[in-house]
This record gives C-alpha cells, sequence and structure tokens, in this order.
C-alpha cells in the first residue's frame, strides 16, 4: 500500500474512532455502522480523486458532492431527482429533518432516541468531520491540523454527554489522532529513503534526524503536536459548563477523598430543567412511599445554590465529610417550631443518573449503601468515587416543619456572618431588581411580610405567565429582562424571588429539586421528569431556612404563608403517623382536588397544586452545538494560522525548486530564500547587505551549525553565487535537501522553548503584512493617479457654430 493510501485508511479509522464519542448520545447505535459505510465511500472517492490526479480543491469538491448524494439517497430518496440526485425538494426534505433533529435535541434527554432527525445529524456530522480530515491530513498532506475538527467533535460529544464512559472514548479519539500522526510521519520518512536509527556516537557528527541517540526528529515532532493536542482536548470540554447535563444528567462535579475531607465544587445543576419540562413524555424518576399524612409540602431538595455572582446561581464550594448515623440539627431551628418526624422510602429509577440524593429537608437521618458524603451547610448528600443515584434504594427520616405566620413575623434578625454571606449581590444588578423590589413590598414592616409580598406578586397579582418556551438564563440581564417580560419558568421566579429578596437584606438562596409528584393506586407517589423545580428557601431566625413558591400554577404555596390558614404551633405540634399510609394524603388538598392531567396541562388555576412540572435551562439546539463547535475551531485555529501559512509557504517553495523544469536561477533564489526565513524563525534576523557567503557564514556562526547542516548552508550559497555571477548558470542539485538539513539542524541548537516559538509564531510571518503593505500602497497609489487624471483632464469647449 502507498504511504497516502495507508494515510486515508488512517483518517478514516481516526474518524470512526473519534466518532464513537457520540455513541452515549443516541439510543441504538446502529447510525455509526451507517455513518462508517457511507465514511468509507467518501475517503474511497477521494482516494480515486487523488489517483486520476485531480487539484486539490477539486478532489476536496469532489468528496463534498458525493456526500451530498450519499446523504440524499439514504435520508431523502423519495424526494431526489431519479431516486438519487439532490433536488429542490430533496434540500427542502433536509432542511425540515436538521429542523426535527434540533427540536429532538432540545425535547429528549440523552440517551435520546435515533429518529431520522438526530440520525441524520450525528451520520451527517460525522461526514462532514470525515471530509475536513481526509482533506487536511491525505489531500494537503497536513495530520497535525486534521485534529482540530476531530477535537471539536470529540469536545461537543463530551459536552453533551451525561460523562459515562467518557474516559473510553477520549481515549479512543486519542488513539485515532495518534495513529494519524505516526502514518504522517512513516509516510513523511519513506520520501528520504530507508532510515536506520541508533545510539549517536561521540566522536562523529550527527546526522540531520539524529538527537543523542533518541527518536528520529520528525516523528519527535509529531509525538510533541499529539501531547499537545490530547493536552487541549482534555481541557476543552471543561471550559463548556453551559453543555452539561446537569440536574438529570450525569456525573455532577462533586468528589472527594476517602476519609472525612475533600470539598464539593461549585456546580450549576440546573441546565436541564427545561429540557425535562419539555419532554413528550414524562419518564419516571423516583418512586417514594411516605408515612407523611400530607404530602403537598413534601418536595424533594437536592442542592442549594447560595453563590449568586452575577452570571449564575451556582453551590459554593464546601467542606464535605462522611456521612453520620445522625444528621446534625439543622440550622436555626427553634424548639418552639412545631414539627413533626417522617420516614420516607425512595427508590430511583435506573436510567437516573445524578450525584446528588434527592430527599426531604431537612433530613435527620439517611439510611443508604454505597459512597455517600455529606455537606453540612447545604444539608445535601453528594456522591464520591463515581457514586451516583442509578438504581438506588434509600430511607430518609425528615422534619415536617410548620412554623405559623406569627412565628415568622416575630422572627429575631439573622446572626451578622450569614447575612453577610446569603445577602450578596453582584455590582452588575440592574436597579430595576432593587427598585421594583422596594415598590413590591412598600409598606411591609417585617422581613416576613416582605417575603410573603415576593411571593404573591410573583404568584397572583404581578401580572406573570408560566411559560417553558422562553428563553432560559441565571444571570441580572436575563432577571432585568424577566421582570420587563413577566414570561418565564420556575428558574426566573426562583432566582429573581431569591435576588430581589437579598437586595431587602433578607438571606435567600435557591433550592433545586422535584416536587412530590403524583400519587398511585399503590400508596406511592411517582416523581417524574416534568416535576423538576427550582424554588427560593429564605432564612428566618428561629425558624431556620424556609421554602416560599413564586412560581405560578406549580409547586404548593405554604400554609405560612397564608396568614388565615391554621397551621401547627408550640401548642399544637404536628403528630406523626402511626405507620405508613395507604393514601398518601388523609384528605383532599387544594393540589389533589385537581385531577393529574389537568395539573399536568396547567388548568388547574393559580392556587398551587400538588404534582406540578417545573423546568429550568435544559435542551441544547443545534445552533447552540453549531456554534460552540465553531468556537472551538475557531479559538485553536486561530493561534494556530502562522504555523498553517508557514508550512504552506515552505511546501510550495521547496515543490517549485524541486520541478525538473523549473528555471535554475528561480529555484536557486527560491530555496536561498527559503534558507533564509528559516533562519529567521530561528532567531536570526535577515541581513540584505551581506553577500551569500559571508550570510551563510553568519548563519552558521549564530546558529551553532556544524556538520552536514553546515556543509549545506556553504553549499546553498555557493549555488547562490554561481546562478548569480556564472556566465551560463547550471542548475545546482540537492537544494531542497540541503534546506531540510539547515532546519534540521537550527532545530536541534535551540531548547524547546525557542523551538515552539520557531513554529508557532514564526518571524518569517512579518513577510505577509510587508505584503499587506505594499499592495496597500500599490493600490492607494493607482487611486490617486486615477484621481489626478481625472481632475487634471481639460475639458472641451463647444467651437463656435457648432449645434
Amino acid at each position: 500500500m502507498s504511504g497516502r493510501g495507508r494515510l486515508a485508511l488512517c483518517a478514516f479509522a481516526a474518524t470512526v474512532m473519534a466518532s464513537c464519542s457520540l455513541l452515549p448520545l443516541v439510543d441504538r447505535a446502529t447510525w455509526i455502522v451507517q455513518a462508517a459505510f457511507l465514511l468509507a465511500l467518501q475517503a474511497g472517492v477521494g482516494a480515486l480523486a487523488r489517483r486520476v490526479p485531480l487539484a486539490r480543491p477539486l478532489t476536496v469538491l469532489v468528496q463534498a458532492v458525493v456526500t451530498l448524494v450519499l446523504l440524499t439517497l439514504v435520508f431523502a430518496r423519495e424526494q431526489a431527482v431519479v431516486g438519487l440526485l439532490p433536488g429542490p425538494e430533496a434540500f427542502e426534505h433536509l432542511s425540515q429533518l436538521l429542523q426535527q433533529g434540533a427540536d429532538d435535541v432540545g425535547r429528549y434527554t440523552i440517551p435520546a432516541p435515533s429518529t431520522d432527525g438526530i440520525r441524520l445529524m450525528v451520520v451527517g456530522g460525522t461526514l462532514v468531520i470525515g471530509l475536513a480530515v481526509d482533506a487536511l491530513a491525505v489531500t494537503f498532506r497536513s495530520a497535525a491540523p486534521a485534529g482540530l475538527p476531530l477535537l471539536a467533535l470529540y469536545s461537543v460529544a463530551a459536552g453533551l454527554s451525561n460523562g459515562g464512559a467518557s474516559w473510553l472514548w477520549f481515549l479512543l479519539a486519542a488513539a485515532g489522532y495518534l495513529l494519524l500522526l505516526l502514518a504522517e510521519g512513516r509516510d513523511r520518512l519513506s520520501q528520504w529513503g530507508r532510515m536506520f536509527g541508533g545510539a549517536a556516537r561521540s566522536d562523529r557528527p550527527q546526522t540531520p534526524f539524529e538527537s543523542d541517540g533518541g527518536p528520529l526528529a520528525p516523528v519527535r515532532t509529531g509525538r510533541r503536536i499529539g501531547a499537545l493536542a490530547l493536552g487541549i482536548a482534555l481541557v476543552i470540554p471543561a471550559a463548556l459548563p453551559a453543555m452539561g447535563t446537569g440536574l438529570l444528567g450525569g456525573s455532577g462535579g462533586a468528589g472527594g477523598e476517602g476519609g472525612g475531607g475533600g470539598t464539593i465544587s461549585a456546580v450549576n445543576p440546573l441546565v436541564s430543567l427545561q429540557n425535562s419540562l419539555n419532554q413528550p413524555e414524562d419518564r419516571e424518576v423516583l418512586r417514594y412511599r411516605t408515612n407523611a399524612q400530607d404530602t403537598q409540602d413534601l418536595y424533594l431538595r437536592i442542592v442549594a445554590l447560595d453563590q449568586f455572582d452575577g452570571a449564575s446561581w451556582k453551590s459554593s464550594e464546601r467542606k464535605i465529610k462522611d456521612v453520620p448515623d445522625v444528621l446534625p440539627q439543622p440550622d436555626g431551628l427553634s424548639p418552639a417550631i412545631g414539627t413533626a418526624e417522617i420516614r420516607t422510602s425512595v427508590s430511583a429509577a435506573g436510567w437516573y443518573t445524578q450525584n446528588w440524593l434527592p430527599m426531604p429537608y431537612p433530613a435527620t437521618k439517611v439510611d443508604i449503601g454505597g459512597h455517600w458524603r455529606f455537606e453540612p451547610v447545604g444539608r445535601t448528600l453528594v456522591g464520591d468515587r463515581g457514586q451516583t443515584t442509578q438504581g438506588v434504594q434509600y430511607q430518609v427520616s425528615s422534619l415536617q416543619v410548620r412554623p405559623t405566620a406569627d412565628q415568622l413575623a416575630a422572627s429575631q434578625p439573622a446572626p451578622p456572618a450569614l447575612v453577610q454571606e446569603y445577602t450578596k449581590v453582584p455590582q452588575t444588578l440592574p436597579r430595576i431588581v432593587n427598585t421594583t423590589a422596594r415598590r413590591v413590598t412598600k409598606g411591609a414592616t417585617t422581613d416576613y411580610q416582605r417575603a410573603v409580598m415576593l411571593q404573591d406578586w410573583f404568584a397572583v397579582k404581578g401580572g406573570f405567565t408560566y411559560d417553558t418556551q422562553v428563553e432560559s438564563g441565571s444571570g441580572t440581564e436575563a432577571i432585568a429582562r424577566f421582570l420587563k417580560d413577566k414570561q418565564g419558568f420556575c428558574v426566573h421566579f426562583s432566582f429573581s424571588m431569591a435576588a430581589m429578596a437579598r437586595t431587602l437584606g433578607i438571606p435567600a438562596r435557591v433550592a433545586v429539586g422535584f416536587t412530590p409528584g403524583e400519587p398511585r393506586a399503590d400508596g406511592t407517589m411517582s416523581v417524574g421528569l416534568r416535576d423538576a423545580h427550582a424554588w427560593p428557601e429564605l432564612y428566618f431566625e428561629g425558624v431556620g431556612w424556609t421554602r416560599f413558591e413564586p412560581t405560578p400554577s406549580r409547586g404548593s404555596a405554604p400554609d405560612y404563608t397564608r396568614p388565615d390558614t391554621p397551621s401547627g404551633g408550640p401548642s399544637n405540634p404536628v403528630k406523626p403517623s402511626e405507620g405508613p399510609s395507604t393514601k398518601p394524603s388523609a384528605a383532599p388538598t387544594p393540589s389533589s382536588s385537581c385531577p393529574a392531567q389537568m395539573r399536568k396541562q396547567n388548568e388547574c388555576g393559580a392556587v398551587a397544586p400538588a404534582a406540578p412540572t417545573g423546568g429550568d435551562d435544559g435542551g441544547t439546539p443545534l445552533a447552540t452545538v453549531a456554534a460552540v463547535a465553531l468556537g472551538v475551531l475557531a479559538a485553536l485555529a486561530l493561534p494556530l494560522l502562522p504555523l498553517l501559512w508557514r508550512r504552506r509557504v515552505r511546501s510550495r517553495r521547496l515543490a517549485r525548486a524541486g520541478h525538473p523544469e523549473a528555471d535554475p536561477v528561480t529555484a536557486t533564489l527560491t530555496v536561498w530564500r527559503e534558507v533564509i526565513d528559516t533562519a529567521w524563525d530561528h532567531g536570526i534576523a535577515p541581513d540584505d547587505s551581506l553577500t551569500p557567503r559571508k550570510a551563510a557564514a553568519r548563519m552558521v556562526r549564530l546558529g551553532s551549525l556544524d556538520g552536514p547542516s553546515a556543509e549545506s548552508v556553504h553549499r546553498a550559497a555557493s549555488a547562490v553565487e554561481q546562478v548569480l555571477y556564472a556566465p551560463s548558470p547550471q542548475r545546482p542539485t540537492g537544494l531542497t535537501e540541503d534546506a531540510a538539513r539547515i532546519r534540521t539542524g537550527l532545530r536541534a541548537s535551540l531548547p524547546t522553548g525557542p523551538r515552539l516559538r520557531a513554529d508557532l509564531a514564526p518571524r518569517s510571518a512579518a513577510r505577509l503584512a510587508w505584503a499587506a503593505t505594499a499592495k496597500w500602497e500599490a493600490v492607494t497609489s493607482r487611486m490617486a493617479t486615477r484621481v489626478r487624471t481625472l481632475v487634471r483632464r481639460p475639458t472641451r469647449r463647444p467651437t463656435r457654430g457648432s449645434a
């Protein structure tokens, strides 16, 4: 097999291996077989076009046309002309499929079903990446930049996937890229004949491809490029937080090291709420049984977001420790407040992989197996060493806290340290947030009254509407836009109320979890994707962190926010039930009196149904995926533009000089200019005042060249003098090989840093600026000449007697 054929085969393998990172995103993996088959046809067409041979751009164009025909044949055959050629109807059908795929991406959780739209996106995306890799690595013989589209493919897949077996996909994609680099290195070495490596002897000069008995220079360079690309591939997915799976996805980013230490990092688990709410099918996440008499307030809390930096709400970085047998007393809860201890048994679905454990708040004891850690401030349990909620069963003892409105109104000021931490707002917070909060709570005399007025304004009086299709967001501008447009879902309501409460000096944070769910005939409660929710928690001394519900027609407004509703107090504490109830609620509640189907369709009015469907940020539309992929490519390609330009210039110069029919003078001077620019890239600035012979001596001295590389410099200078001054210039031989040896010698004389500088930021790239300046001056000079000509052109006067 020829070197280019081997390179094409490795490019095909690298693309398929990188595409495997998309496998966790789609429910059925049969698309990868179809994509591999079409990719093989695409690569085969490229090999035939290069064998003809066709011009490089024409080869890529032929492959692109064949790719379009293949996609039409597979996805739009009925709309194609004669069942094969893409026509207007086929393009329209493909466009509709792409739009359908974008909608499906935003609608389904991972893994998404293999709909026609999603299949077109993954198969078509694989073919586009494969075309780019084949064009760069095989057609243009530059394998290193071919890692950029492979990196973009892996980065998007890593950002969208739930983290399952992510290291396997990374290693597979990395192996494909390294295979491609090694194939290119072997192809380049084969052009110099068979090379033997061995330990370098100290009594003889090193050959251009040896360095202290180490590997050949091109192989060493390939290893460095591969290591750099793999390092970037590890960093890029971490730079895409907006594309994580968040609340309903996989790992949440918690960590810890065995023992009693460790931390839980600041994360944002809200990025899937909106996706969950818009699911066409409400998949069950949890099922639980409880002995609580009333489940309308039994929210299953996952995590608390207590840090607002202006861009998003997220949980602070906290210390975590082993789960104690009995959890500590909730902060700020006074014995005077009526409470009842309840017991809840929970079973998580086998597909639900979340690092945080959903629990009623505040939990007092948790019985669960596996590796879990406890975060005391937020009173949450977080998985350690890869532990998730997938299929787990656990029992939670928790308190139902029943404060009265009078107790909340009479609460004392919170501790100063707590107030300072939980009333922070960014300086970029728009003034409308604070002014609106003060206007809405005008006349209130206590923090409790202010909190209730804020809740009622959002839920009833403010004219807000619940809409899950509104663009999600958690930054300051999103809050200001929400207060103006008055349309949104639970994220907008909870974030806005928490921010407004903080501007009023009330400690506030945002909780994320699930509303109570729907009762089933067997006495259990079922919690689905559409029950995902976010709500604000405000702190009152003596009661602790207290739930409020500002989202209209979602969740249930707590009894203590309705002063005319009696609730348990110190004289009438709530008593726990004797045993598990067969019915989640003993009597109909405002939320349970509405049928479940009507509650799902938001037709129960504004008085707090019990099983809502809350949501937040979630589905990633096609435009976002494309924008992120293009952004990654641009961010990576921009610093590499000088490297790519320099490689292209070097290749064209040496190819032109090595052409058998090239003019001897032009070929020699072209190689000499390449030698001068190579030395310039490695720190030896050109000096046009020197003769070729003196320039060669200066290059050998400053570049610390010796042996074959020094001989090559003097030989190239002698060839320049010969073609410039000899009566009949003769065509020199071996100049392109001399240029390669000179470059190798200059690189060997430099440490790693300057070598990278010569590759990534070549100094000779200044010729681009000079050429652009010269062209601009030429254009302006021509324009000025034409203007002067027009101004000086004499005007012909009509002669006497002319008509």
